[in-house]
């Protein structure tokens, strides 16, 4: 690896430059015995197209990884032979970098899971936890298989989601560009022809006029309001209570907000049943629940169930009567408790909204085509008739 530095010499004299070590350590004590005293020093990365473009790894190449990776050890090869099979064999570059930095871990003794945990931006603490839990059982190999299959099931159902979402958002965007470019050139074009004919122009005429004289000049405004807004809403996103309250608002949007929440329930239970299968302690698990739950509210509900188990009570006493949390869920996860079967059903829940939320997706992809139809064409066709409707009286006169 290389490591770029700056530093100064014993004269005194400040100087920068590239060094070629195994680890930083090691690229220390060369420029030390050089006499060299360092200031900084950090490892450079070569510049690639996955790192630009795609700085987390694609689900596909994850989930092949982590099948290839599971196979190889099934068949006893060591683990740090099958890093390296690995190393050679994927694509991705943040893979592969991670991979090779984990081989050299391992080489020096390390575990796969310490290994792992250096590259957080490559394997998730989710994966990294699993992975110490197989290699505490013996069944890596069993572990990886399953963690598969989770993130593909975790990729179909976000993919759900958001081709649910998606549809509304393109035809919203499509309505407001139509929009914009009947009232900045084609409603002008009428103005002036309506002007020259001297003509009474009807009320609602004139204010789809003023409207695009308003737009036809302050255009350039509507797009710093738009990035100001925007630049508003990442910062706010660094608040607490601003995403709390986000993302309640997302679950409680009309329509579209149920297939959201119960998407969430289903990230939920389904990480949470894959970590107690693996005998991943339960504190642990619900740990590491609220930080890949992807949803603040649903978070702070685990929170406080992790405090709940801490003082020796049921992991369900902050999810009664809160609104984010069915019934169903919650009785089957003390059931689930009750009778040491809670692992199988948080799964059972996380099937049985795994098809509510494939069958409410194909249902609004049903319903909302019509509806945005309905919405385009009522938003463009009131702009068009407020042209046409003063014409035809322009023709009659004529």
């Amino acid at each position: 690896m290389d490591y770029q530095y700056s530093g100064k010499r014993i004269s005194g004299q400040k100087i920068k430059g590239k060094i070629e070590a195994d680890s930083k350590k090691a690229a220390l004590l060369q420029l030390e015995k050089k006499g060299l005293i360092i200031f900084d020093i950090d490892e450079t990365k070569p510049w690639n197209k996955d790192i630009i473009l795609n700085k987390k790894v694609k689900n596909k190449d994850f989930v092949l990884f982590l099948r290839q990776y599971a196979t190889l050890i099934h068949a006893g090869i060591a683990i740090s032979d099958a890093t390296k099979t690995m190393t050679q064999q994927t694509d991705n570059y943040a893979l592969r970098n991670a991979l090779t930095d984990i081989d050299k871990q391992l080489d020096q003794g390390q575990a796969l899971s310490k290994a792992t945990e250096r590259h957080p931006k490559v394997f998730p603490s989710l994966l990294v936890n699993m992975i110490n839990a197989g290699e505490a059982s013996g069944k890596l190999d069993d572990i990886l298989n399953q963690m598969a299959d989770y993130y593909e099931k975790e990729y179909r159902n976000k993919q759900k989601v958001v081709s649910a979402l998606l549809y509304p958002s393109v035809v919203g965007v499509i309505t407001l560009l139509l929009s914009m470019f009947l009232l900045v050139f084609i409603v002008p074009q009428f103005v002036g022809m309506f002007n020259s004919f001297g003509e009474e122009i009807p009320t609602y005429t004139q204010i789809i006029m003023n409207l695009s004289n308003w737009v036809g000049t302050f255009w350039w405004l509507l797009f710093i309001v738009g990035l100001f807004g925007y630049m508003i809403y990442k910062y706010l996103l660094q608040k607490e209570a601003f995403v709390y309250r986000i993302d309640s608002i997302k679950m409680k949007f009309p329509f579209l907000g149920v297939l959201i929440h119960k998407g969430a329930l289903v990230r939920m239970t389904q990480t949470l049943s894959t970590l107690v299968n693996s005998s991943v302690p339960i504190l642990q698990s619900v740990a590491i629940t609220e930080k890949v739950v992807g949803n603040r509210v649903i978070q702070e509900v685990l929170l406080q169930s992790r405090k709940s188990l801490e003082e020796g009570e049921s992991i369900t006493i902050p999810m009664k009567g809160h609104w984010a949390f069915p019934a169903l869920v919650i009785q089957m996860m003390q059931i689930g408790e009750k009778t040491g079967t809670l692992d199988h059903m948080l799964l059972k829940a996380a099937e049985f909204y795994e098809e509510e939320v494939e069958q409410l997706s194909n249902r609004i992809k049903t319903l909302i085509e019509p509806i945005m139809i309905i919405i385009l064409t009522v938003i463009v066709g009131s702009i068009i008739a407020a042209v046409v409707i003063p014409m035809f009286s322009l023709f009659e006169n004529m």
